[in-house]
């Protein structure tokens, strides 16, 4: 009996224990994948928790941002149906123009209208601009991708001050993205202020044509009819004696004013529109030479056809004095006269010529 006792505990033990070890096996893989398959549907719920977190805020952030753009463009296009140019504070350019977001181009004119500012050159630039905008609301390419604005001096001061401008009129586009670059200030000095110009840099900048459309002008076509009519009159009048068609004097006379005007440049005004002088709007200096080579003021040219009419006129006057057969004092007094006046107009001449060209190194009598 202990033999089978012994056999059926060997048996036992043989038996038994291999199968308990196989369950408790079993056993411990079960609660393994059990523990993995509630780590992944723990950590998949807070994925999605935290996606959800983070998605519903931005998702609202995004509408929020669309309402005010749709707010602010909706406002910008309802001022541009009243008036062009929108005339702003600094409220309002911070709100419309500074603070994002901002899906459109906005062209500013910074100047000072008021007439205790004494600003010529801004009431002209200003002319031109009221063209361009005008040209621009009612073109049939019109969009929301570009506004024109301006800001007066006396209206915000503080937006002169935050952007360290002190100088007037000044042209800036503020871009639909990212913060105006150096191209996006208008160079006046050099272009000018007519419309034409400046539409030609806002297609540089923004790709926005815009075709200038100026209001009729008659003082043109009047003033050649009168030309024609005082002509025709004068033919009428000597119908009998056309021998003045044929004056040397006459002639040369008017080809003259018409070289001095060329040399003058004004074909440059013409086309690039220049003011007639600059005048600071803080120190009130009127300057009436322009101080770089690259562009000049009208009343710049004036002066240089005054100036190459004195030299032509002293020059005459020595080819006189040197072949006429008046009597030899006359012959003197204009030879003086003639050296004096080609002298004194050459010197003021090159001293402009110095002034525009800065580092030219002659000069005569005047620096």
């Amino acid at each position: 009996m202990r033999k089978g006792k012994g056999l059926v505990c060997l048996f036992s033990r043989s038996t038994l224990r291999p199968s308990l070890r196989k369950v408790s096996l079993i056993g411990g893989g079960g609660a393994n994948m059990a523990a993995r398959w509630w780590f992944w549907c723990v950590s998949a719920t807070m994925v999605v928790a935290l996606l959800l977190v983070y998605e519903v805020p931005s998702a609202s952030a995004q509408r929020k941002k669309e309402m005010v753009l749709s707010e602010k463009v909706s406002q910008l296009m309802e001022w541009t149906n009243k008036r062009p140019v929108i005339r702003m504070n600094g409220d309002k350019f911070r709100r419309l123009v500074k603070a994002p977001p901002r899906n459109y181009s906005v062209i500013v004119m910074f100047t000072a209208l008021q007439l205790h500012r004494q600003c010529v050159v801004c009431k002209q630039a200003d002319e031109e601009f009221q063209i361009l905008a005008n040209s621009w609301r009612y073109s049939s390419a019109f969009t929301n991708r570009i506004f024109f604005a301006m800001v007066d001096f006396d209206e915000g001061s503080d937006v002169f001050q935050m952007l360290n401008m002190n100088s007037a009129p000044t042209f800036i586009n503020f871009p639909a993205k990212g913060k105006p670059k150096r191209g996006d200030t208008y160079e006046l000095q050099v272009r000018g202020f007519s419309a034409e110009q400046i539409a030609r840099w806002i297609a540089d900048r923004t790709d926005v044509n815009i075709r200038v459309i100026r209001p009729p002008n008659y003082a043109g076509p009047l003033m050649l009819g009168l030309l024609l009519a005082v002509i025709g009159g004068l033919v009428y009048l000597r119908r009998s004696n056309m021998e003045f068609l044929f004056n040397k004097t006459g002639w040369a006379f008017a080809a003259l004013c018409f070289v001095l005007a060329m040399t003058s440049g004004q074909m440059w005004n013409h086309i690039r529109g220049p003011p007639y002088a600059h005048k600071n709007p803080h120190t009130g200096h009127v300057n009436y030479i322009h101080g770089s080579s690259q562009a000049q003021f009208v009343a710049e040219t004036h002066i240089v056809l005054l100036f190459n009419g004195g030299v032509t006129l002293g020059m005459v006057l020595l080819c006189e004095a040197a072949t006429s057969d008046m009597d030899i004092g006359k012959r003197k007094i204009m030879c003086v006269a003639g050296i004096g006046l080609v002298v004194l107009f050459f010197s003021w001449m090159l001293s402009i010529f110095r002034s525009k060209y800065h580092g030219y190194p002659y000069s005569f009598l005047m620096s």
